[in-house]
């Protein structure tokens, strides 16, 4: 039997492992939790979620909507946990975290071709020369890994820094002030635990969020943020509507109690099942968590939050794929070697595991002898492809999966533009999963 080797055991590593193993391969994934912990990870389940629990839209003809319908069509494990352990949410998918990752876990342990090591792998060395190895080591790749790759691209890595949301228990909020509800009506109706404020308790709120103290970002200059996960106290630094029409925006949402609609809201999204615990959406943060538990507790209904996790930020990591990687995932220096998740320079959970998939993929049929063209950038995967490997700019920078990576299609009604460009990849991409899955 062929053999692969998987470094790294989140998303991405997770289903380029299952992926390959489905394919026929003998897999060995290797996962340094819970020996080694990152700064972020707090268990050593695989697939574990450090950021949201949301895997964003999953409306058809939404963007994040086409990459589901892919990966689902090739029987992605990372969608199968994600359905398997969905929690309210509107018109996006989420999931209970803990639920989520135990499902990941039970199904690589159990699969009879792979075989699962928890130990760091500090060194590409481990291998044999030409060995296939899918290097998934995501965001908060070791140093010394980190070290490794930069000796094999011979430049530095890039970086930018990722901030993620506070969770409060679900029994310090004040329901008498807060109230559940869905933009514009959507999903069951209490997927959202809403809590409004006035133009006088926004302002308390954003004064004492401007003036907050922060962490500092150690060792870098200059810190680049990711756009798509911005700390609320940057975005607030923008002006001070910016988060009334950002991620506070009352729009779609009234008070049941009152049918008035607030003038700022923050969105509490349920983080398991049981709803025990709530996600602050769209409040990730760098604010000494001190401070964080002063300034958010203005918030009407969590004047007596209680955190379970506070908000943080941390470093990510990913290679300059454009000058280093092929289209097939692999390094032009070292050809054997597949970079995968989010290292690669794509952003999202979806968007990680899809080159986890892609790159699973790839290495199993080129272990049998078989060469895998990459998907037409008509399709979601394809498009991410494209623009990690293809990307023009100077200035290489992380992408989610979006409208603007998908080629044009003369159709001047937006709706059925995004239809028929839905349509168009599914079509496309089920004919690469038939010819990849032979």
């Amino acid at each position: 039997m062929s053999e692969v080797f998987v470094i790294g055991g989140g998303l991405s590593g997770a289903e380029a492992a299952y992926r390959a193993a489905e394919l026929g391969a003998s897999v060995t994934l290797y996962e340094m939790r819970p020996d080694k912990q990152t700064e972020a990870h707090k268990t050593g389940l695989l697939g574990e979620l450090v950021c949201s629990n949301s895997l964003r839209s999953d409306s058809p003809d939404s963007a994040h909507g086409i990459i589901k319908r892919e990966l689902e069509a090739a029987g992605s494990l990372i969608m199968a946990a994600a359905r398997a352990t969905a929690v309210a949410a509107g018109g996006c998918l989420a999931v209970d975290r803990t639920l989520f990752a135990e499902f990941i876990t039970s199904k690589i342990e159990a699969h009879p071709n792979i075989k699962l090591i928890n130990g760091e792998v500090a060194s590409l060395s481990l291998f044999n020369p030409g060995a296939l190895v899918i290097v998934a080591t995501g965001p908060l790749t070791s140093l010394a890994l980190t070290g490794e790759l930069q000796k094999i691209i011979g430049g530095q890595s890039l970086y930018f820094y990722d901030a993620i949301s506070p969770i409060i228990d679900a029994e310090s909020v004040d329901y008498d002030k807060a109230f559940f509800a869905s933009r514009y009506g959507k999903g069951t109706g209490d997927d959202y635990l809403n809590c409004p404020m006035d133009a006088g308790e926004y302002d308390l709120f954003y004064n004492s969020l401007v003036n907050a103290d922060k962490v500092t970002v150690r060792n870098f200059e200059d810190a680049k943020v990711f756009e798509g996960c911005m700390p609320i106290e940057a975005m607030a630094a923008r002006g001070k509507d910016t988060l009334r029409f950002g991620p506070l925006k009352p729009v779609g949402l009234s008070d049941p109690r009152t049918n008035v609609k607030p003038y700022a809201v923050i969105q509490l999204r349920a983080e398991n099942v049981e709803k025990t615990a709530y996600n602050l959406v769209g409040c990730q943060t760098r604010m000494k968590y001190a401070e964080q538990f002063n300034v958010f507790r203005l918030v009407p209904g969590l004047q007596r939050a209680e955190f379970l996790r506070y908000g943080s930020i941390h470093r990510n990591t990913y290679i300059d794929s454009p000058k280093h990687l092929n289209t097939g995932l692999t390094l032009k220096a070292m050809p054997n070697i597949y970079i995968a998740g989010q290292i690669t320079g794509v952003e999202g959970y979806l968007e990680s595991t899809a080159m986890g998939l892609l790159a699973g993929i790839y290495a199993a049929r080129r272990a049998r002898g078989l060469d895998t063209p990459p998907p037409s950038n008509v399709t979601a995967c394809g498009a991410l492809v494209s623009h990690i490997t293809n990307s023009a700019s100077a200035n290489f920078q992380p992408s989610n999966i979006n409208f603007g990576l998908f080629p044009p299609m003369p159709i001047k009604d937006k709706a059925k533009k995004r239809q028929a460009i839905a349509a168009r990849a599914l079509a496309d991409w089920e004919g690469f999963i038939a010819e990849s899955y032979r």
